[in-house]
C-alpha cells in the first residue's frame, strides 16, 4: 500500500508541474523544475546528464535494445540521430510511460546545411556574405527538423579556420572573426526562430567551444595553442554572437587549448562562457570528448575524467556515458558536490520546459506535419537561391561565361559532372543525394532540345585510372565548349577528413590539362570544402566557377549562373593560397619587422613561392565590372565618441545589372601591441543597372576601433588610421584619419 501511494504521489506532483503553458515566466519555470527535481533520486538525476545516440542504418534510424533499457531506467535524458514523427513518439513513449518520474527525452540531430532540404554547405554559404539568406536557411531547416520530432540541432560551427587542410573548415564560416560573428547570430536566429518551445523552431548548439578551427597542422582532433590576446580577438568573438543571440546550448570541441582538453576547461566552460558571457542553457561534450580525456593524457580513469568535465561546467555527456557510471558513485563517496549535478539538471531541464515538453511530450511528434513540410516547393526553390548566391566567379577568361544557350553542342565532363550524392556534401543530415539535381541534370534543363549534350565522365574522382580519357577527349572534340566538373568527394570534407595536399584529387588535373589541348574553351566548375591550390588553372585560358557543394538544387544553381540567368555576386569568405607551405594564410596577418621586400634576401619571405595569395580574402568577380571612387570620411579628426562616416562611388561600369559587395577595411597602425595589416568592419551589398552609381556609406564606431590592449583591457587608442574600400581584401582604394 505505501508504494501504491508514493507512486500515485509522484504522478500527481509531476502532472502538476507539467500543467503550466509553455510560455510561463522563467520564474514559473524555476518553479516547476524545482517540483520535479524534489521527487529525483540522484540516479535519476545523473541520467538527464546522459546523451546517447540512436542508430541510422538502412531502413531509418533504429535504437539499440541496451539503450532501450537505460532510457526505461531513467538512465538516458537526450537521444541524438533519431529522427522522424513516428520513430521519435515511440521513443518518447518509452520515457513518458515507461519510467517512474515521466521526464519526456529531448531529441538531437546534425542538421547544419539542411534536413531534408539540403542547402550549401556552410562555407558555402558564407561566400554569399548573405545574413538575411543565411537566417532563412537554418529557418527552413528548423522547419523540416522540427516536423520530424527534432528538438535541438548541433549547429552553428562557429570556429575561425584558417587552415584549409582541416576537413572541418567546410563546416564553418571561413577565416574572419567579423563575418563569422555575423553570420553565427544570423544561423542561431534562423534554428530559434521567434523562441525555443515555437513549434517550428529548434535549439541552437554552439560549436565547438574553444578555437577547434586552430588545430594544430590542420589535423582533425588535434592540439590548439595560443595566446589569451589570439583567443580572444580572433576565435572567440564569433561563440560570443552567437550565445548573445540567445542559442540554448554550447557544445565543447575536441582539441585541448594550452593544456587543458576543452572538455575540461573551467577557464571555457564556467569563467568565459558562464561568468563574463552570462550564458544560461546547458553545455554538452562532443561524441565521447569525456573519454577522450584519458589518451590526452589529463584523466587516468572514467570517474576523473567524468569529475573534470562536471567541475568545469560541462552538463551533458554525449555517448560517453562516464556521467552514468561515475558521478552517482563519486557523490556518494564524498568526492564530487552534489550541488554541482543539480545545476547541470537543471539546466537541462529548463529547456525541456521551454520547449514545451512537460505539457505535451509529443508535440514535435506529428506525422501529418511532417509530410506537409518536408521539402515544400518554396524550400527548393530557397535551396537553389541560396545556392545561386553562394557561387563565386574566380576566373573569365576570354569571357567564356556566360555560355549561350544557343550552343550547338556542350560537352559536360568530369568525376563530378552526374554524381547526384556528392551535390549534397558532408554533414547533409538526412539529406538524400537521389533527389539532388546533378551538374549534367541542370545544363539539359536549361538548355533547349536543339542543344546537344555530350556527357563524359573523364576519371573518377580520386584515383590514378585513366581509362576514361579517351572518350572524354573524343566528347570535348565534338562540342563548341566544355564545362568540366572537378574537385573533392563530399566526404572528403568534414570531420576526420583532413588532407595534406590541396590539389585536385586522382588525376583531374591531367584530365583537364589534356582537355585544354583540344584548344576548346572550358568552364571548370570547382566542387570542394576547402581552398584548393589549383595555380595551372589561372595561369590557362580557363574560366573558374567555386561552387562548394550546393545542396539540394546545386545542378539548377549552377545551370543558372552558367547560362547568366543569374549573375554570380559571390565572394571568398577564405583564402586560396597559391601552395600549402604557404599554410596558415589569411587576409589579416601582421607586418613583421622585415616586411617583404623582392630586393633584399633579409626579409619576411620564401625562397620558392610568393607572399601574396592565389585569391584574397573577400575575391569574387561578376558577369559586369565595378569601378570605385575615392574613399570619402566624414571627418578625418575624431575624439573617442565620435563616430565617423565613410562613403565610397561604386559604378557598374558593365553592361549587365550585377550585384557588389563592398567591403570596408581598417589598418591602426600604431598601437600598444601590433595590430592586423587590415581588419573587416563592415560590407554592403549593392545591386546597380549598368551605368549606375551609388553612394555606399559606413559608420565606423568606437567599438569597431577597440582591440585589447597591451594590459588585456578593451578599447581604443589614441593613433593614426587607415581606412580601405574595395572589392576584395587586397585594395588599396584608401583615405585616412587621427583618433585623438
Amino acid at each position: 500500500m505505501k508504494r501504491i501511494f508514493f507512486l500515485s504521489a509522484v504522478l500527481l506532483l509531476v502532472a502538476t508541474a507539467c500543467q503550466k503553458n509553455t510560455t510561463s515566466s522563467s520564474g514559473n519555470i524555476e518553479r516547476r523544475v524545482d517540483s520535479v527535481m524534489t521527487l529525483m533520486t540522484l540516479d535519476e538525476k545523473v541520467g538527464q546528464l546522459t546523451l546517447f545516440t540512436s542508430d541510422i542504418d538502412v531502413t531509418g534510424p533504429t535504437i539499440r535494445e541496451n539503450y532501450r533499457e537505460d532510457i526505461r531506467a531513467g538512465r538516458v535524458g537526450a537521444v541524438f540521430n533519431a529522427f522522424g514523427a513516428d520513430y521519435t513518439r515511440k521513443l518518447q513513449e518509452l520515457a513518458v510511460k515507461e519510467t517512474r518520474l515521466h521526464i519526456p527525452l529531448i531529441f538531437g540531430y546534425d542538421v547544419i546545411h539542411g534536413h531534408r532540404t539540403i542547402f550549401p554547405i556552410p562555407l558555402g554559404e558564407a561566400a554569399s556574405w548573405d545574413l538575411t539568406a543565411m537566417e532563412q536557411s537554418a529557418r527552413i531547416a528548423a522547419d523540416e527538423a522540427s516536423a520530424q520530432g527534432l528538438h535541438w540541432t548541433y549547429a552553428p560551427m562557429c570556429d575561425v579556420s584558417r587552415d584549409p587542410r582541416w576537413g572541418r573548415m567546410a563546416e564553418g564560416a571561413g577565416e574572419d572573426t567579423y563575418l563569422g560573428a555575423l553570420i553565427a547570430a544570423a544561423r542561431v536566429k534562423g534554428f530559434q526562430g521567434n523562441g525555443i518551445g515555437e513549434l517550428n523552431a529548434v535549439m541552437a548548439c554552439v560549436k565547438h567551444f574553444a578555437a577547434y578551427g586552430a588545430s594544430q597542422a590542420g589535423r582533425d582532433y588535434h592540439t590548439t595553442d595560443m595566446s589569451d590576446r589570439v583567443l580572444r580577438e580572433v576565435y572567440l568573438p564569433p561563440y560570443k554572437a552567437a550565445v548573445d543571440a540567445g542559442a540554448a546550448t554550447v557544445m565543447t570541441s575536441f582539441n585541448e587549448l594550452n593544456g587543458i582538453p576543452a572538455t575540461g576547461n573551467k577557464y571555457l566552460m564556467t569563467d568565459i562562457l558562464r561568468k563574463e558571457w552570462n550564458f544560461q542553457g546547458f553545455v554538452v561534450t562532443d561524441y565521447t570528448s569525456i573519454m577522450e580525456m584519458i589518451p590526452h593524457g589529463i584523466a587516468e580513469d572514467t570517474a576523473s575524467a567524468a569529475m573534470l568535465s562536471l567541475e568545469a561546467g560541462v552538463d551533458m555527456d554525449m555517448q560517453a556515458g562516464f556521467y552514468n557510471s561515475a558521478l552517482t558513485r563519486l557523490v556518494k563517496e564524498g568526492k564530487l558536490k552534489e550541488a554541482l549535478v543539480n545545476e547541470a539538471v537543471r539546466r537541462v531541464l529548463r529547456k525541456k520546459f521551454e520547449l514545451g515538453l512537460f505539457d505535451d511530450p509529443y508535440r514535435f511528434c506529428n506525422a501529418e506535419r511532417e509530410k506537409a513540410t518536408i521539402m515544400k516547393p518554396e524550400f527548393l526553390a530557397a535551396s537553389r537561391d541560396m545556392a545561386r548566391k553562394s557561387i563565386v566567379l574566380l576566373k573569365n577568361d576570354k569571357n567564356v561565361l556566360p555560355l549561350s544557350k544557343n550552343t550547338k553542342t556542350i560537352a559536360v565532363i568530369g568525376p563530378l559532372a552526374d554524381a547526384k550524392k556528392e551535390m549534397i556534401g558532408s554533414w547533409s543530415a538526412a539529406g538524400e543525394g537521389a533527389r539532388a539535381v546533378s551538374l549534367l541534370e541542370g545544363i539539359k534543363a536549361a538548355t533547349p532540345p536543339a542543344t546537344k549534350i555530350i556527357y563524359a565522365r573523364g576519371c573518377n574522382i580520386n584515383d590514378d585510372t585513366t581509362t576514361y580519357f579517351a572518350q572524354a577527349l573524343q566528347a570535348a572534340r565534338q562540342a563548341d565548349v566544355v564545362v568540366m566538373a572537378l574537385g573533392e568527394a563530399a566526404l572528403m570534407t568534414g570531420e576526420a577528413a583532413s588532407r595534406a595536399s590541396l590539389n585536385l584529387p586522382g588525376v583531374q588535373q591531367q584530365l583537364l590539362e589534356e582537355i585544354y589541348k583540344t584548344g576548346k574553351p572550358i568552364a571548370v566548375v570547382l566542387m570542394n570544402g576547402r581552398p584548393l591550390t589549383i595555380n595551372w588553372m589561372t595561369t590557362s585560358n580557363v574560366s573558374i566557377l567555386e561552387t562548394w557543394f550546393l545542396g539540394t538544387q546545386a545542378g539548377h544553381a549552377i545551370a543558372d549562373v552558367l547560362f547568366g540567368d543569374y549573375n554570380p555576386a559571390g565572394k571568398l569568405p577564405v583564402t586560396f593560397p597559391r601552395s600549402v607551405g604557404q599554410i596558415p594564410i589569411f587576409y589579416s596577418m601582421k607586418n613583421t619587422g622585415r616586411p617583404m621586400d623582392p630586393d633584399n634576401k633579409y626579409t619576411s619571405k620564401y625562397l620558392d613561392e610568393k607572399n601574396t595569395p592565389l585569391f584574397p580574402f573577400g575575391f569574387g568577380l561578376s558577369y559586369t565590372t565595378f569601378d570605385y571612387g575615392n574613399v570619402a570620411l566624414s571627418k578625418h579628426d575624431i575624439t573617442m565618441q565620435d563616430n565617423i562616416t565613410v562613403t565610397c562611388k561604386v559604378k557598374n561600369t558593365g553592361k549587365r545589372e550585377g550585384e557588389e559587395i563592398v567591403q570596408l577595411y581598417v589598418r591602426d597602425l600604431v598601437g600598444s601591441v601590433t595590430r592586423p595589416v587590415k581588419e573587416l568592419k563592415g560590407f554592403r551589398k549593392v545591386m546597380l543597372q549598368p551605368g549606375e552609381t551609388k553612394d555606399v556609406a559606413f559608420t565606423l564606431s568606437q567599438q569597431d576601433l577597440s582591440f585589447y590592449r597591451r594590459d588585456m583591457s578593451f578599447g581604443t587608442e589614441p593613433g593614426k588610421y587607415i581606412v580601405f574600400v574595395g572589392p576584395n581584401a587586397e585594395t588599396t582604394n584608401q583615405a585616412t584619419f587621427t583618433l585623438r
